[in-house]
């Protein structure tokens, strides 16, 4: 997908300063100085051309009282759909994916708290049938925050 000025600049204004409100849409567009079907209709044709994937809240899970850690678990490869089945059913598990490591498959946990990690932890390690050495739990030593804000390319 082309991008014009107008389309680089909504995708600028919806990463940053979102406003909290009955009708948000209708402030961005106020912001860009366009009509709100315009500004709806052009962010759902970026979300249809890919070139948005993601919108929504971003929530810090630490400053609400949660927990989280990273974690693996180590599969052989024809267990790997049934894996990810096991795993994407539990809603501390925010996202999953695969990496080509002898730990296949990672993901995080955010729990109320880290009794609760572990307890899903072992859960997975029981439903899967593998032994404690399969799943790895690596909780945060040193937090790293980036605000990522994404530009995009501009067309030739």
């Amino acid at each position: 997908m082309n991008l014009d000025q107008l389309d680089r600049d909504i995708i600028s204004e919806l990463q940053s300063d979102f406003p909290i409100s009955a009708e948000p849409y209708a402030i961005v567009a106020q912001r860009l100085g366009i009509d709100v079907d315009a500004l709806l209709e052009r962010v759902g044709a970026l979300i249809d051309s890919g070139t948005i994937r993601r919108m929504g809240v971003s929530i810090d899970s630490r400053k609400m009282g949660f927990s989280s850690t990273l974690a693996a678990v180590r599969v052989a490869d024809d267990r790997v759909e049934y894996t990810c089945e096991v795993i994407d059913s539990y809603p501390e598990i925010t996202h999953s994916y695969l990496r080509d490591d002898e730990f296949n498959i990672w993901f995080t946990v955010i729990a109320v708290d880290k009794p609760r990690i572990l307890e899903v932890l072992e859960e997975l390690r029981v439903k899967l049938e593998v032994g404690a050495d399969d799943v790895l739990d690596l909780p945060v030593q040193q937090l790293f925050k980036l605000d990522a804000r994404f530009k995009p390319k501009k067309s030739d």
